[in-house]
């Protein structure tokens, strides 16, 4: 009878690691998104700040989750002459780019996601730029309480214009490649 009790426990247990959700909040502070973008014969990199961000793991797997980054607190981190750096960021937040005046935020909600093994996952999810929402597929690293992964961001799919062949021709080797990345790393409490 006892065998049987533990049995009935153990199986209890298992189902109910593998029906209730483990919600994670992000943890602002300590999590960071590196941006770098392309171009012929170079390169520029930064950082976006994460405003707020929430997810949950259900069944080993990414069930939901909602990431609000902060577009007003773009940098550069490899520009050392203030006034180019500086203008850079102005470019950026510009309607040419990222017309953070009246899209402030973009945001990415987790839509779908594989389970956990080896502590990677794909996850798929929306992703929202300037207004325009488009699909977008991301391996997830999982450790302890921290999740990386890097995005590639096609630029052109969020109406990113400025010096991309997609919408120019001529551009010679002014071109700024459409797509660029978004290094993430997620400190969760």
């Amino acid at each position: 009878m006892k065998t049987m009790k533990s049995l009935l426990v153990a199986v209890l247990v298992l189902v109910s690691g593998s029906i209730y959700a483990q919600d994670f909040t992000v943890n602002e502070a300590k999590s960071t998104v590196k941006w770098e973008g392309k171009k012929i014969g170079g390169a520029h990199n930064g950082h976006i700040g994460i405003k707020e961000g929430k997810f949950s793991v259900k069944g080993d797997k990414l069930a939901s989750g909602t990431f609000v980054i902060d577009m007003q607190s773009i940098t550069n981190d490899d520009l050392e002459d203030p006034g180019y750096n500086e203008k850079l960021i102005g470019h950026l937040k510009s309607d040419d780019f990222f017309s953070v005046g009246e899209y402030p935020t973009a945001t990415l909600k987790i839509t779908e996601s594989t389970k956990f093994k080896s502590d990677k996952a794909t996850v798929t999810g929306d992703l929202t730029i300037k207004g325009k929402t488009n699909p977008i597929e991301f391996e997830v690293t999982r450790q302890g309480k921290v999740f990386t992964g890097v995005l590639v961001v096609d630029r052109s799919k969020y109406d990113v214009r400025y010096g991309s062949k997609s919408f120019f021709d001529n551009l010679g080797d002014k071109v700024i490649y459409d797509e660029f990345t978004l290094d993430v790393k997620l400190v969760t409490e």
